[in-house]
């Protein structure tokens, strides 16, 4: 069986690999299409500290069930099925609050175990979600980060009539984009300093876009909410030295959603935070939000497929991460087709 292994930082090829078969309580999945995703990128890179090499990556991928363990009734061998990639243990303080994503033995497919880049994988029956007719491999491939998003805009508590700044247009900015339309937020604004991201970000739906490199982001969220500043922010650039400006720009009683993982610190005024009485959140993967993505995936009220500028077959893999590394402004979204 073919898999593509990362075994140390900047050493990773396409590797024969024994079949895994499905023990009690899992499920061994045929994989269709997984989605090359920048944490995937951070393990090649060696930034990850959760991850133990060798590791098969990939934790955006969908495919068909090929094999049942013994207690499994939820799902049947032949169901299209995507993978929830949080493995929580159900029994630590975040997990009783209704808080899996943050267990505090968590473990994530294709960082702590196996994952999806590989024609099977054995996953836990619990994280299985089957799919919708309607909806393709190629697009459930892509409902984890969607989830990301769905996460992020959960813990902010988005108000009817909220305005929302997405600091950041790449693919996780724009799936906070386009979940939150389909949310009903109505007044979307995305800055970037790349002019090809902030025209897709128009594509989606963004209500205007602007660019940090060329224009003043704070003296416009000023000028376009009355100096009252923006009661959402989404920090999609995870750049630490943001924050200063992102607690200047947020409205009293805003809330500031935070995704990045970069271990630099950052300059945090308490006052700005006390005299608002601001609200900073972090987000981690996501608590639940596959059935909620899936169904707008199958409404239609998202498009991921819109989100991707390569599909590449398995054997190209090696080449795919070389293009991300390379020419990283060629490159939205890469799925990569691993089964029929």
């Amino acid at each position: 069986m073919k898999a593509f292994q990362v075994n140390a930082p900047q050493d990773y090829h396409l590797v024969d690999t024994e079949t895994p078969e499905a023990a009690p309580g899992e499920v061994v999945v045929k994989v269709g299409f997984a989605g090359i995703c920048g944490s995937d990128m951070h393990i090649i890179h060696g930034d990850n500290a959760f991850v133990r090499f060798p590791r098969i990556t990939g934790h955006e991928f969908a495919g068909l069930v090929e094999a049942v363990g013994e207690g499994i009734e939820d799902v049947s061998v032949g169901d299209q099925v995507c993978i929830d990639p949080v493995i929580n243990c159900g029994h630590c303080y975040p997990c009783r609050i209704g808080r899996p994503n943050v267990c505090t033995s968590l473990e994530v497919i294709g960082v702590h175990r196996n994952g999806g880049f590989e024609e099977r994988v054995n996953v836990p029956a619990a994280n299985v979600h089957r799919l919708p007719e309607s909806l393709g491999l190629d697009a459930a491939a892509l409902v984890e980060p969607y989830t990301i998003a769905a996460n992020v805009l959960g813990r902010m508590q988005p108000h009817p009539g909220d305005r929302l700044l997405i600091l950041g247009a790449g693919v996780i900015g724009l799936t906070i984009l386009q979940v939150a339309c389909a949310q009903g937020i109505e007044d979307i604004t995305v800055s970037d300093v790349i002019d090809a991201r902030l025209d897709t970000a128009r594509e989606l739906g963004a209500t205007r876009t602007l660019n940090g490199a060329e224009q003043d982001v704070e003296a416009e969220a000023a000028a376009l909410t009355g100096g009252e500043g923006m009661p959402l922010i989404a920090d999609a650039a995870c750049v630490p030295a943001l924050l200063p400006q992102m607690l200047r720009m947020a409205s009293p009683a805003g809330r500031i959603g935070l995704l990045g993982f970069d271990p630099t610190p950052s300059d945090l005024v308490q006052l700005e935070v006390i005299k608002k009485e601001l609200t900073l959140v972090g987000s981690r993967l996501n608590n639940r939000k596959f059935p909620e993505v899936i169904d707008l995936m199958a409404s239609g009220r998202l498009d991921p497929l819109a989100l991707v500028s390569h599909r590449l077959p398995f054997d190209d893999m090696p080449d795919a991460i070389q293009m991300i590394d390379h020419h990283p402004e060629r490159v939205r979204k890469v799925l990569i087709q691993i089964g029929a």
